[in-house]
């Protein structure tokens, strides 16, 4: 035994976790489904046991149906919504690639910041934040910029918006570059069609249409993606998502890279098999009339949606903050009375949306319910004109 004496005193006063029956109806991560918290539970196994190898090609498999892809590269990358963001710009970029990004929203400026920092040269083309880029408009740039890869957020979190997609994969093919796309707020929600869309590096999240707690993060590139980052001439700058040496342990050689998330990937694999067991349509149905209930919804009780209906998110909509009213009071009394989280909004849109959720296991009309009147109470009570003896809930 060593001689060493503590110097850290343990805590005192905590007891067994316990932890509040919230209603997550923000921007993410929304409530995981009953059977996923299940799967989550589940004893572990080693990550090279051949009982794991055999969840690994399920979770594959499952994820080509979600993703509407036949992609080889088509993984869960160990690490939340970011890292498999970070994973494709890490193995796509190299210094002095020439990249262009559609802007009109705040994960668009993420994309910006991941590009610089691996050497790339980024230009963009700029709308207000919750816009949606016109076909002309883009091919306009392309032909201006000449990039290696053009990148687009297909469902922006922080304004509700969808960027359609259609006539890209023409665009890209006549101008030899790869499409990026951002899926984080619509695998699973939203119509997708990775393969039809020749979309080539295509990057998402656990916690928000899959109905998984975050922590594990689809991933797929194209053969085209691939054959770029394969005839690299520098490393990958980030060792723990180098495509190179994971691909290794989620294909045939099974290679040992990192130790994987195993709970993690149970967890991805019953979220992806209730998809698989509703159906893509189905489910793209389900989230529409959900979000149109909703819609109609905050109608009747004053509020308007800040995007336009054409390419508004069903997974997520952007609500504007009437003039008199304080975004975070409402936010905070709906938290504080009814256990219910809604999204403020996130850069030049904080203080003017709220962000609300209706994603995979909460995407139902008794939830709509549940939300439409939490705010209607809340808009009776948290007016920046009254005192703030008027909210007690904003007290605790």
């Amino acid at each position: 035994m060593s001689d060493m004496k503590l110097t850290v005193t343990k805590p005192t006063g905590l007891s067994q976790l316990s932890v509040p029956p919230r209603a997550l109806f923000g921007p993410g991560p929304s409530n995981a489904h009953p059977r996923v918290l299940l799967a989550l539970g589940m004893r572990q196994i080693g990550h090279l046991d051949p009982k794991f190898l055999e969840i690994m090609n399920e979770n594959q498999a499952l994820l080509r149906y979600t993703f509407q892809t036949e992609n080889s590269i088509t993984i869960p990358v160990s690490g939340c919504g970011s890292a498999s963001m970070e994973s494709t710009f890490a193995n796509l970029v190299e210094p002095g690639d020439n990249l262009l990004i559609l802007n009109a929203g705040y994960f668009a400026l993420r994309m910006k910041d991941m590009a610089e920092r691996y050497g790339g040269v980024v230009q963009t083309i700029n709308k207000p934040w919750g816009s949606k880029f016109d076909l002309d408009e883009v091919k306009a740039a392309v032909e201006q910029y000449k990039p290696k890869i053009l990148c687009a957020v297909h469902a922006d979190t922080s304004t509700g918006a969808r960027q359609p997609l259609e006539g890209f994969k023409e665009l890209c093919e006549a101008n030899d570059c790869l499409l990026l796309v951002d899926t984080v707020t619509s695998l699973g929600g939203v119509p997708l069609f990775v393969d039809q869309w020749g979309i080539d590096a295509c990057y998402s999240g656990s916690q928000k249409c899959l109905s998984c707690p975050p922590g594990i993060a689809p991933l797929t590139m194209s053969d085209k993606a691939m054959d770029k980052v394969l005839a690299r001439k520098t490393k990958v700058a980030n060792w723990y998502l180098d495509l190179t040496a994971v691909k290794k342990y989620w294909g045939k050689e099974r290679t040992y890279h990192h130790t994987a998330p195993i709970n993690m990937n149970y967890a991805l694999r019953e979220a992806l098999l209730l998809i698989a067991e509703e159906g893509l349509e189905e489910r793209w149905a389900r989230h529409q009339t959900t979000a149109k209930a909703l819609w109609d919804g905050l109608k009747e009780i004053g509020l308007e949606c800040y995007v336009d209906e054409e390419y508004r998110l069903p997974s997520l909509t952007a609500v504007t903050v009437p003039e008199g009213v304080n975004a975070k009071d409402v936010t905070k009394f709906v938290l504080a009375k009814y256990n219910i989280e809604i999204g403020n909004g996130l850069g030049e849109l904080g203080g003017k949306i709220w962000r609300i959720g209706m994603m995979g296991f909460n995407s139902r009309l008794e939830n709509v319910t549940l939300v439409i009147a939490a705010l209607k109470d809340a808009l009776e009570h948290c007016k920046a004109d009254r005192s703030r003896d008027a909210c007690p809930h904003l007290k605790k």
